[in-house]
């Protein structure tokens, strides 16, 4: 902008216009400028009064005392409870009321989470927002050729797209599921596009404790054992088999996540009126019951391990069975979980981001979508998922979607910063260059800040009917579409040392001439 204030005249008294001001705005029409997220301004909405809140947390314990969890299948966990102090019988886990919170008190309130690029390093915790794109569907769609399995293309081609949006922090994990590699091998791939396609903070496989070693071994690869013993630059989505059940996969995956000091996200997955009672306050309670206990293991296995607080929720519509997003019950749930999470002192996953069962990129999605961004965003939550892409109730990952969410994303950033209040936001200068009845657009206030003062959106299209019309009448989809297009056309992969690369790509080649394909 340097150009610009140059040329700009910041002392003309009141009531002198400079001829020069007319028309400065189409001599210099400077792109938008995406200004860095710097930490959420606008404090977090608490729903809950502090009795509503001792109530949930009084009921997981019931839970947890009563009913009590299940790890089936592996021995170190139900031995690790033990020597804590818990009741063990069998497979099942029993815990005394506030036994496990007090397991869980060595986590961290707040970490960093250490990406290839130091500046792409994000934190989660405090006042931190983190966006990352949708997770683990089996199909994608795009206007032009439809819905179909998605491939390995596909999931590189999401990376990139998440990559190169400055809304999105992460690049996720299982974007979708590359359908066209083995079963058995295809977490080798995905970690390498992760690795060598972006430098975002990623996520790695947890469906065989074999493939989370890989993924902790691939990273190693990139950032050395030195940095990954101190530090957390990879997570692991631990997903609770709701009701109440580790399964052996899950539970040894975050072990040994844990075990390498990386980030375990622990996410429940209650479905009201299927995998839990149909309210809100049990849903919330059973998600605290069931959460707690995975970062309690972890805690144990390595006392201080980063953890997150995940939840993943949804209603049903009670008559058909059909799952609903962003209704109003979920939502609400989405705001309790979060309260839930700071008093638990652990970062919180939301339950929501941008989800529908929308089977199209329309206005039923968006509405989802954005009841559900809304809620989750508003309650403090420090790391969403599925914050663009989602579609069918996750089954789809949409192209289109993908790009109209960025757009929300991107607003919703700029809001939860809030506003300036300080001199030059004021902009005192700019009533001394025009006067009474005059216009402001010229003003050197406004050169100087036309490029970042307001949201400006990517695909939206706020001119006039017969232009819109001139143009092809094209509806938002449409316009997403040649967006997503741009946008990979545009892309550049980033650096990475030749011998780095060539590591990783022989890991992958060796893992794989190690087992016979399987397509299970």
């Amino acid at each position: 902008m340097e150009h610009l204030n140059a040329i700009t005249d910041t002392t003309a008294p009141q009531g002198r216009r400079s001829s020069a001001r007319r028309g400065r705005l189409s001599r210099h029409n400077a792109p938008s400028e995406n200004t860095p997220f710097m930490g959420r301004k606008i404090p977090a909405y608490d729903l809950l009064d502090e009795t509503a809140l001792a109530r949930i947390e009084d009921q997981a314990d019931w839970i947890l005392d009563k009913i009590g969890v299940e790890f089936r299948g592996d021995k170190t966990a139900l031995d690790l409870f033990a020597q804590a102090g818990a009741r063990v019988d069998g497979e099942r886990v029993r815990f005394e009321p506030g036994q496990v919170r007090a397991l869980c008190g060595t986590a961290p309130a707040e970490f960093q989470l250490h990406a290839r690029d130091p500046a792409k390093t994000v934190t989660l915790g405090g006042n931190n927002v983190v966006l990352m794109p949708g997770y683990g569907s089996p199909f994608v769609s795009d206007l032009a050729k439809g819905r179909r399995y998605a491939t390995l293309e596909d999931f590189r081609n999401f990376v990139k797209l998440a990559y190169s949006a400055p809304a999105l922090h992460h690049s996720g994990g299982t974007v979708v599921e590359p359908t066209d590699i083995p079963v058995n091998k295809r977490h080798l791939d995905m970690m390498l596009a992760h690795l060598t396609l972006s430098t975002k903070p990623f996520m790695g496989s947890v469906t065989a404790p074999e493939r989370a070693r890989d993924s902790i071994e691939m990273a190693r690869l990139v950032f050395g054992s030195d940095v990954m013993e101190r530090f957390a630059v990879m997570q692991a989505n631990i997903n609770v088999n709701s009701p109440l059940i580790y399964d052996d996969t899950m539970s040894s995956a975050l072990r040994i996540y844990a075990e390498a000091g990386q980030c375990v996200c622990v996410s429940p997955a209650i479905f009201a009126g299927a995998m839990g009672p149909l309210s809100p306050a049990a849903v919330a309670a059973q998600t605290l019951a069931e959460a707690m206990v995975g970062i309690a293991l972890a805690q144990l296995v390595r006392p201080g391990c980063p953890v997150v607080f995940g939840s993943f929720h949804s209603t049903m519509n009670l008559r058909t069975g059909a799952l609903t997003f962003g209704s109003p019950e979920a939502n609400m749930t989405t705001m309790a979980v979060s309260q839930l999470g700071r008093r638990l002192g652990v970062p919180v996953r939301s339950g929501g981001g941008q989800i529908t069962a929308s089977n199209a990129p329309d206005g039923q999605a968006m509405q989802d979508s954005t009841g559900a961004m809304w809620s989750t965003l508003l309650s403090g939550a420090h790391q969403v998922w599925h914050a663009a892409g989602w579609l069918e109730g996750g089954l789809v990952m949409s192209y289109e979607k993908f790009i109209m969410d960025l757009d929300h994303c991107g607003a919703m950033l700029k809001l939860l910063q809030g506003f300036a209040t300080d001199e030059e936001a004021f902009g005192r200068d700019a009533y001394f260059e025009t006067g009474p009845g005059e216009n402001f657009l010229s003003t050197s206030h406004t050169m100087r800040h036309y490029t970042t003062a307001n949201f400006e959106p990517q695909i939206s299209d706020a001119g006039p009917f017969e232009t819109w019309s001139e143009n092809g009448a094209l509806t938002a989809d449409q316009r997403a579409t040649a967006r997503w297009h741009q946008m990979l056309n545009d892309y550049q992969q980033p650096e990475m040392e030749p011998g780095i690369q060539g590591a990783l790509e022989d890991y992958v080649a060796e893992r794989k001439a190690q087992m016979p394909d399987e397509w299970y």
